[in-house]
């Protein structure tokens, strides 16, 4: 069977069928969805049985963590342990929304799963309204991991994802192409008193500069 096709547009969503697809996804099931950089693979994550499908139809590995969407700093703060560091609310204050992922520690909320036992978990608000409506739709954050197959390429249109992935997962939304076509950058804030960059994306280096310890 292949993925159902759903048009949103970007800028100004039909509340209706993001209500339908925040339905879909509490549901259980996975959705590909536009976001600020590429196409993701949205899921509830404190569905164990979505995250396992997750995995799945990614064939990654599951000692890898699942970065998460989310449409606020307060969720952030709900998902992560407390107290976040005061360079958390630096950053965002600069950042957030947009193409910069955060990994904190992880509250006790988050199912193991999601965090391959790591004990953190990746943050990001998004700056594309479809995923934060939905998420706001779905009373939950959702999973931000890229809609491709594990060492495939990042799909920028829903075209891509129904090519690698429509036989795989039951929904996919399309917002038009990508904005851009580079990852978020992350960052790591889950060691006291220490920042590190742990990949390169949309937000240069020179910029975080000013926060690297």
């Amino acid at each position: 069977m292949s993925a159902e096709i759903v048009k949103i547009n970007p800028e100004n969503p039909d509340m209706r069928m993001i209500s339908y697809v925040a339905d879909q996804i509490k549901k259980g099931q996975v959705a590909g969805m536009p976001t600020d950089t590429f196409y993701g693979l949205a899921a509830d994550p404190l569905n164990l049985h979505a995250v396992d499908l997750i995995y799945d139809v990614k064939t990654r590995n599951r000692h890898k963590p699942l970065s998460l969407l989310i449409e606020s700093v307060e969720q952030a703060e709900y998902l992560a342990r407390a107290p976040l560091p005061e360079a958390f609310y630096e950053i965002t204050r600069k950042y957030w929304p947009g193409p910069l992922t955060i990994i904190v520690k992880a509250s006790e909320r988050l199912p193991l799963k999601v965090t391959a036992n790591t004990g953190n978990v990746a943050l990001r608000l998004p700056a594309a309204r479809i995923p934060v409506e939905v998420i706001r739709a779905a009373g939950v954050p959702i999973t931000a991991t890229s809609a491709n197959i594990s060492g495939a390429s990042e799909c920028t249109t829903a075209d891509g994802v129904r090519q690698q992935l429509g036989k795989s997962i039951g929904l996919i939304v399309d917002g038009g192409p990508s904005p851009r076509d580079v990852a978020s950058t992350i960052i790591n804030l889950s060691e006291p008193g220490k920042l590190t960059i742990l990949r390169q994306g949309a937000i240069p280096e020179e910029e975080l500069k000013q926060f690297l310890s």
